[in-house]
């Protein structure tokens, strides 16, 4: 995603206030590795698209990890906050690298650097809306062993949920067309229209290499929000933060960047700039629904909800 790797793009910002994923979605990913025959192997997990490594310090049954990114900055990030858990000596290197972690910098779909049949288990963490699929399938199929898993997962557009009368502004924000009033027009495409839709855009793995791949299985972790999508479950992913919390996720927003770039002059406005002025409107209209004018203050606690999908296949 090309905003990631600009050098005005705060990888620390975006891995500080990014909302983090529950252990119960990584469980689900293991149980269907490990119902594979002779119950799957645990030697190795790549990340692409890792990041900050959010998710690659997840894949914890396993003995090797390697996180991949395309952006220099967010590889960087990774880097540095492997060092700060306490699990690295040294961030200096091109290639980090200790017993267990290994972040590389790369395009997904071009993985050379690992050797055909070598991985058990890819994930693919709020990143495949990115992926050239026609090239990520024949990729995951050439690194995956026989049996192992490819687990692609994306969280859509927030919902608060004592708060439904928002929604509409949250779409309006999120996906609107008006350029002044809305971020819509600033997402990069297709892949925001993909994470949007819950991933039903990412062709089949059985139709683009055909036989490399015995098993496709759509979930949608979306409750309620989205009735249509075949077969909802509850929501996996949620948080409570205060309203401050809130308002530093809706910067990280690659959109909202883009925006400020093609209008530098609404940093100036004296209601502040467009982020500010929408999160002030939620918190008015969270005040309204509280009843009798009860204002919201910004260190108060609300809670958040993501709709997820997620796409699980099996190696052939």
């Amino acid at each position: 995603m090309a905003t990631f790797g600009k050098a005005t793009f705060s990888a620390v910002s975006y891995a500080a206030s990014r909302p983090t994923y529950p252990r119960a979605l990584f469980d689900y990913v293991f149980r269907f590795h490990g119902t594979g025959p002779g119950g799957g192997r645990w030697d190795t997990a790549v990340d692409l698209g890792c990041g900050t490594g959010q998710a690659t310090v997840e894949l914890t049954p396993f003995k090797h990890t390697v996180g991949v990114d395309p952006s220099a900055g967010m590889v960087d990030a990774a880097r540095r906050a492997l060092v700060a858990s306490g699990s690295e000596d040294s961030a200096s290197e091109s290639v980090t690298n200790n017993e267990r972690t290994t972040f590389v910098q790369s395009p997904a779909e071009k993985l050379t650097f690992l050797a055909d049949g070598s991985v058990d288990v890819i994930i693919a963490a709020q990143a495949g809306h990115w992926f050239d699929w026609s090239r990520m399938w024949p990729e995951a199929a050439r690194v995956l062993r026989k049996d192992g898993t490819f687990a692609i997962w994306n969280y859509s557009e927030l919902r608060l949920p004592k708060y439904p009368t928002l929604t509409p502004l949250l779409t309006h924000f999120f996906q609107g067309t008006d350029p002044e009033t809305s971020i819509g027009p600033y997402w990069q495409q297709p892949g925001r229209s993909i994470l949007e839709e819950h991933l039903v855009g990412i062709p089949d793995a059985r139709d683009v290499v055909p036989g490399a791949f015995k098993a496709l299985e759509r979930l949608y972790f979306t409750g309620a929000y989205h009735p249509r999508l075949p077969s909802p479950q509850p929501i996996l992913m949620c948080k409570r933060m205060t309203w401050n919390d809130l308002y530093a996720y809706l910067r990280t927003a690659s959109a909202l960047h883009t925006f400020l770039e093609q209008h530098p002059e609404d940093t100036g406005n004296p209601e502040g700039d467009l982020a500010m002025r929408f999160w002030r409107s939620l918190m008015h209209g969270a005040g309204v629904q509280n009843g009798e004018g009860v204002a919201v203050r910004p260190e108060e606690m609300v809670e958040v909800e993501w709709p997820l999908a997620m796409i699980l296949a099996r190696r052939a």
